[in-house]
């Protein structure tokens, strides 16, 4: 998909791409394992406008036109990113380190099949051994970009906080190339945005973000999933992509009785840039 036949002026189309790395980062962050630091980020001011107005951005956009296959991406359920980012904003106020480590606690458990699973390679029907070449192809995608784990943490390549990073990452770099008149960066880029979330964010984020709002229905990860499972709708709608189910079974695995430790709350693995 030609994304530069686009209707709409310069600046407009960078506001949404960088509207779209403002919700992405802030949905990787808040999937971060619970900390001080994270609940000084939620409740600051600049967080919460920065999020609703992102969302108004992209709420504001035109809906694809009935019968295109565009639309049909919206059709298992209404879509109001607005609505609902304020909806998870709100339950910002009651967030407290002690609270967030209880709910992150029973809603991921200690195993990479708690109750609800961050992991890409986890879910689908595919056999046991394919799992290795999805994180090779989702490592590949970063390195593509210059970036690499931090060698001090041991997180997988496919939780689901890296990939909404990296969708931030790709954004945020979408919105520099139209900005700089950069034509091959931003062609170079928005073909990563199309084939990353078609082949793995748009895979399984939307089961996941189901399973968040079904495990903290009326809370903060609850919230949360509500924003995730419209944000990546949106997203797909707009570049014409089928994404997953919203129901997704994990995959089957021989090994599935014995525990998937994730490491402790400080082994999270965020990309970066290297040194």
């Amino acid at each position: 998909m030609e994304l530069e036949t686009q209707g709409g002026d310069k600046d407009r189309i960078c506001e949404e791409a960088l509207a779209r790395g403002v919700c992405y980062g802030i949905l990787a962050r808040a999937l971060h394992p619970p900390s001080e630091e994270l609940v000084r980020e939620l409740r600051s001011e600049q967080t919460q406008d920065a999020l609703l107005y992102a969302a108004s951005v992209l709420g504001d956009l035109l809906p694809p036109e009935p019968g295109t296959p565009e639309a049909a991406t919206t059709q298992d359920r209404s879509v109001n990113l607005p609505a609902r980012a304020a909806d998870w904003v709100r339950t910002f106020a009651a967030v407290s380190l002690d609270r967030l480590l209880e709910i992150h606690g029973r809603v991921f458990g200690h195993t990479a099949r708690g109750a609800v699973c961050p992991y890409e390679t986890e879910y689908g029907a595919e056999a046991l051994f394919q799992q290795p070449r999805r994180l090779a192809k989702i490592t590949g995608f970063y390195g593509a970009f210059g970036l690499k784990p931090r060698e001090a943490e041991r997180e997988r390549a496919d939780h689901v906080s890296c990939e909404l990073e990296f969708m931030e990452f790709l954004s945020r770099k979408e919105a520099y190339a139209i900005q700089c008149g950069e034509g091959e960066l931003l062609q170079e880029t928005r073909r990563a945005i199309v084939l990353f979330l078609r082949d793995h964010v748009a895979c399984f984020g939307r089961a996941f973000a189901r399973l968040l709002a079904e495990q903290d229905p009326q809370g903060y990860f609850g919230k949360l999933g509500d924003v995730m499972f419209d944000l990546l709708t949106l997203d797909c709608a707009r570049l014409g992509i089928q994404p997953g189910p919203p129901v997704l079974r994990l995959r089957s695995s021989e090994e599935d009785s014995v525990p998937m430790a994730c490491g402790s709350d400080s082994d999270l693995v965020q990309i970066s840039l290297p040194q």
